[in-house]
């Protein structure tokens, strides 16, 4: 549980919310997060008012005009629920309709889906990254990013993990800080677990080896901030000549898309029951829904390939059974 601290002047009212909402056992951590966004925003325009009301609500909603229709839809249900919850105690608060933070929909940017191949190159020019000044950057990026393509882990929980929560003997990690305050087992793959085991040989003898010591580390054993593992992602596309296709930009997020791409593709092939490995697949990626999880499902050529293979057999099967009639 996650700790907020609100400053504006409706700070102790939206405490008493937060908490009236963990006292019903959910996790309410993200929305919590939220909530103290929109603090934020009152306290940097002042606001004195014993309510709310619909002029700073529409303020705030303008405010988030730079992030995309998704995340400011994301931002907005917090704030009506504090809103109703105010309006218990002050009846003038104005509570915002459901319809009003629906935004026009936008292009949305199509994301970037590595081959194998492409994947391979990623890797391998990964390991050759100059190790000035830092020994460790060729074997921490080339282990981050393959874990990213194997895992389908976001960014975030990657750089989150410790030490500790790698398990290569049952061949698993421990996903502590996911998205929402989500937690997981993760299952791993041999080859995944034997570069784990190879990074982690050469990273002991220079850092610590502590449980909750970070596992991916930047210059002095800190933690590798994102911004960094950007940076060091863009460095190698170039080497490997990978780059943008119009609008699609090969971004570290792309590598879980293709993750979900790719173990579509391999169920395909393997002639599974697409419907029954979906909740496993949102499962393993830390999705609560299964409609999160087709927004990683792009057709790609390969997939659409597989698509129309298994169609067609399944026509020709139709077409040529017997109908016999008694």
């Amino acid at each position: 549980m996650i700790n907020h601290t609100f400053r504006s002047r409706l700070a102790r009212h939206m405490r008493h919310f937060v908490e009236l909402r963990q006292f019903t056992g959910k996790d309410y951590d993200g929305q919590a997060l939220n909530l103290s966004r929109f603090d934020r925003f009152l306290s940097q325009q002042r606001w004195t008012g014993r309510w709310l009301t619909r002029e700073i609500i529409q303020r705030y909603r303008v405010s988030l005009a730079y992030l995309c229709p998704a995340t400011q839809r994301c931002r907005m249900p917090a704030v009506r629920q504090f809103c109703i919850y105010l309006s218990a105690f002050e009846p003038r608060c104005y509570v915002p309709e459901r319809g009003e933070w629906t935004w026009h929909a936008v292009p949305r940017r199509l994301p970037f889906i590595f081959t194998k191949a492409q994947a391979g190159a990623l890797a391998a020019e990964a390991g050759l990254l100059s190790a000035l000044p830092f020994a460790l950057r060729p074997h921490v990026y080339q282990t981050l990013f393959g874990l990213l393509y194997t895992t389908g882990l976001r960014i975030s929980e990657a750089l989150a993990l410790n030490v500790g929560e790698v398990d290569l003997q049952r061949r698993r990690l421990f996903v502590r800080k996911g998205k929402f305050g989500k937690q997981r087992w993760l299952p791993l793959a041999d080859s995944t677990c034997a570069r784990l085991q190879d990074y982690l040989q050469k990273r002991l003898p220079g850092c610590s080896n502590g449980a909750e010591s970070p596992l991916f580390v930047s210059l002095g054993g800190k933690r590798l901030p994102k911004r960094s593992a950007a940076g060091n992602f863009q460095c190698v596309l170039r080497a490997c000549g990978v780059g943008r296709r119009g609008l699609v930009h090969p971004t570290l997020h792309s590598l879980r898309h293709t993750y979900a791409c790719h173990c579509l593709l391999a169920w395909y092939r393997q002639g599974v029951d697409i419907n029954t490995r979906l909740p496993v697949l949102a499962t393993y990626m830390g999705h609560a829904d299964e409609r999160y999880t087709y927004r990683y499902l792009h057709a790609t050529p390969e997939l659409l390939g597989e698509a129309d293979r298994r169609f067609r057999e399944h026509y020709h099967q139709i077409t040529n059974t017997e109908v016999t009639y008694e």
